[in-house]
């Protein structure tokens, strides 16, 4: 596996684990979710992305006997505070006061260090952001307040989907170590504006929806539904699925030879020097092995990259 620098927190593994899928998403088993976050602590996988709104604390306290049990190894640890008023995305109308008041950032940062069952937080993140709150000194306070007294090690923004400049005045502030971001073979615009102001204050980067939800991974078809109040049925409308595998359709005939979609698409975000670490969703230890087995130090072709990059899709309309 290997490792690459994160601002405040030392080295982490450039694969992470993204933990939403275990927490909340249909077809989930928590016998295999726990096999799955073994293995890959047994392959070297370091970075562990959760969040309190994931299962209403659930994909946190199926971490917690997981980390209780590797307390000899470093283990990073991130989570994130859900909105005070619940909703995904944030929006410029909303105020500070409905989203991010000090009281709530310090209450639910108790709750998941209580779910952990940790001491302190490794990265603690909003779960989502707008930039017109970046001056609003009550906010700067109260993540200056927990990082003093050792409750947070780190902070960090997780930034709405499809919004990558969204966050740039917070990043000014010098109080924000990482960004999420959704970084991919089709949303690529975070290179634009996003990564080089990172790169020049040091801010630290985690690309989530690897595999955008699944369509990356080749194994969506157009007839495909899930339950009744699976986030993916916002996600994926019929005519946003129809539209998607079109894309994946045009996209697999640039996949270099000898490689898996996923793999392909895995390797194309490592391939940016801007990511410190990518958090693929996994429930089952097959996809563990497939996804930490990218980690090999082998860098796409130049040319395989020039034909991938042609795949870039700006989308607009926003979900979380």
């Amino acid at each position: 596996m290997q490792t690459r620098d994160f601002r405040r927190l030392g080295p982490v593994s450039e694969v992470g684990y993204g933990l939403w899928g275990m927490g909340g998403w249909s077809g989930s088993n928590d016998d295999e979710s726990m096999a799955a976050l073994e293995r890959a602590i047994e392959l070297g996988c370091t970075f562990f992305d959760t969040a309190l709104a994931y299962g209403n604390g659930k994909s946190e306290q199926l971490l917690a006997p997981v980390l209780g049990r590797h307390r000899d190894r470093r283990l990073i640890v991130a989570t994130k505070i859900p909105p005070k008023n619940l909703r995904w995305p944030a929006l410029p109308t909303y105020s500070l006061d409905e989203v991010f008041p000090a009281d709530h950032i310090r209450a639910s940062t108790e709750v998941s260090l209580k779910n952990l069952g940790v001491s302190a937080i490794d990265l603690q993140q909003f779960h989502v952001w707008t930039d017109n709150w970046a001056e609003d000194d009550r906010w700067q306070r109260a993540v200056d307040d927990l990082k003093r007294e050792g409750l947070v090690r780190a902070f960090g923004i997780s930034i709405n989907r499809w919004q990558p400049t969204n966050v740039l005045k917070a990043l000014r502030t010098g109080l924000v170590d990482s960004v999420q971001v959704v970084y991919n073979l089709f949303d690529q615009n975070p290179e634009d504006e996003l990564f080089p102001v990172c790169r020049e204050l040091g801010v630290s980067v985690i690309a989530r929806v690897p595999f955008d939800e699944g369509s990356l991974t080749g194994t969506m078809t157009r007839d495909m539904s899930w339950p009744e109040g699976d986030w993916r049925n916002i996600y994926f409308t019929p005519d946003a699925l129809a539209d998607t595998l079109d894309r994946v359709h045009k996209l697999e005939a640039d996949v270099p030879a000898g490689m898996t979609l996923p793999e392909t698409a895995l390797r194309f975000i490592l391939a940016s020097p801007d990511v410190t670490t990518v958090i693929p969703g996994m429930r089952r230890t097959r996809n563990v092995d497939a996804n930490m087995a990218v980690s090999d130090g082998q860098a796409l072709s130049p040319g395989a990259l020039s034909a991938l990059r042609r795949h870039r899709w700006v989308r607009t309309h926003t979900v979380v």
